[in-house]
């Protein structure tokens, strides 16, 4: 693959109030390594950086809510975007797919929580929407006790034409073959 200039970094739902569930984010910590490792290379490549905040109180993350608040660890930087969502797809309702258009995105690094909720549901839009898809393997996790199960099913299904899966550390924005 060619090296793409247009790449945007998309992180989805990193809020606390997942981090305070009953089952606990699956392997919580070097997720959150791997994600803080994402953005640092990517404010260095100056990538763009995408965070989505999902509001909804039936999961008790009502926006504004502590419990709404991104993850501790993960501090947007003045450059970045944070938009607020209400639904699965991190494009439906919110201002994500003109800001991309507006910058002349053409390739998505996708990570976040929920996998088999608005992780697969953001991946499926940007498919159907033509861009380049990558999803980041160990970039992505669930508060389901099925969530090692959860995370294999999904990367094999939506690596099936719809996404490239790669590691963090593969994760290169300026060299060769991102």
């Amino acid at each position: 693959m060619s090296k793409l200039n247009n790449i945007a970094l998309i992180i989805i739902d990193v809020q606390k109030g997942l981090f305070e569930k009953a089952t606990p984010v699956y392997n919580a910590d070097s997720f959150i390594d791997n994600l803080c490792m994402l953005i640092d290379c990517a404010h260095q490549a100056k990538v763009p950086v995408f965070f989505l905040q999902h509001a909804n109180e039936k999961i008790k993350m009502a926006q504004g809510s502590d419990a709404w608040r991104l993850h501790p660890r993960l501090q947007p930087v003045e450059i970045d975007r944070v938009i607020p969502k209400h639904h699965s797809s991190a494009f439906e309702g919110t201002t994500l797919g003109k800001e991309l258009e507006a910058l002349e995105i053409q390739c998505l690094v996708v990570t976040g929580l929920v996998t088999h909720g608005c992780v697969q549901a953001t991946c499926l839009d940007a498919h159907k929407r033509g861009y380049q898809v990558i999803l980041v393997k160990d970039g992505h996790s669930s508060y389901s006790k099925q969530a090692p199960e959860l995370i294999e099913e999904w990367n094999q299904k939506l690596s099936q034409g719809i996404v490239e899966l790669k590691e963090a550390r593969e994760i290169d924005y300026i060299g060769e073959g991102i």
